[in-house]
């Protein structure tokens, strides 16, 4: 079996408003659902086997994020996916291959700087993404607004469902955000990781409410409520604990990249 170690990187934050983005209406009594939160946009570098692979690449510069995606939101200098790479030492040239949980603007900014890697995303999500119906044309920067889609001119590798990317690194759906979203499931010393994306946004969705019994805490943005239930529900099952579940705008993944961690390796 072939293990691998998972580097958080964050590349910027978005200005998301807790009401509407984190918690379904539904929820609102039991948690703080006013005002915004402040989220971190997050890729993780996967290293082992000779091989360096991303799960995402990432946000767009602060004018295009709060011009067209969440006014507010922003990227600190040097936050880019490629110059934060480069601060570890890795260029993109480097990178074998680039796993998109999904397609939307803050997952998949310049790919086009990764010359070498292969890209994969579901055959469903690749599909809506150069079709999607207005409402979601700022999500794909759809050229209809005046912006080119980061992934236009990539040469994808379209999955059908659960697949293995290479030995360790493997892919399941969890539609709901968007209609081809996936989780990415990576082999660790001590563990499976399951890179999730925005299937969830926080912790806080994971969690159940009891009193009205609800065995998790639905997310308030969703292309389909009943999928994106379903599939947190199946991210819970097939995670050994939440330390095991990475979102992408987990306010937590912050902290491991400041603090330059390396999940996945045993404690000596």
């Amino acid at each position: 079996m072939s293990f691998y170690t998972i580097r958080p990187i964050v590349t910027g934050y978005t200005h998301t408003h807790k009401g509407t983005y984190i918690y379904h209406h539904s929820t609102h009594g039991f948690y703080d659902a006013e005002g915004y939160a402040e989220l971190p946009v997050t890729v993780f570098l996967v290293e082992g086997n000779g091989r360096k692979i991303l799960v995402d690449t990432g946000m767009s510069c602060t004018e295009i994020a709060h011009k067209y995606h969440h006014p507010g939101s922003y990227q600190p200098a040097g936050h880019a996916i490629h110059e934060q790479l480069e601060k570890l030492g890795v260029s993109p040239e480097e990178i074998d291959i680039v796993v998109l949980t999904h397609l939307h603007w803050d997952h998949v900014y310049h790919l086009g700087k990764f010359t070498n890697a292969r890209f994969y995303v579901q055959r469903t999500e690749h599909a809506f993404a150069v079709d999607p119906i207005p409402l979601y044309y700022k999500s794909y920067e759809f050229p209809a607004l005046g912006l080119e889609p980061q992934f236009k001119g990539i040469d994808f590798e379209l999955l059908d469902g659960e697949a293995t990317i290479v030995d360790g690194i493997r892919v399941y759906p969890t539609p709901g955000h968007s209609v081809g979203h996936q989780t990415v499931v990576v082999d660790t010393e001590i563990g499976e990781f399951h890179c999730c994306g925005d299937a969830l946004f926080t912790y806080d969705n994971l969690k159940e409410i009891p009193k009205i019994h609800y065995t998790i805490t639905p997310p308030a943005r969703f292309e389909n409520i009943t999928a994106s239930w379903k599939s947190i529900e199946e991210i819970k099952r097939r995670a050994k604990d939440t330390s095991f579940i990475l979102p992408t705008h987990e306010p937590s993944m912050a902290d491991l990249c400041r603090n330059n961690v390396v999940l996945g390796k045993k404690s000596s």
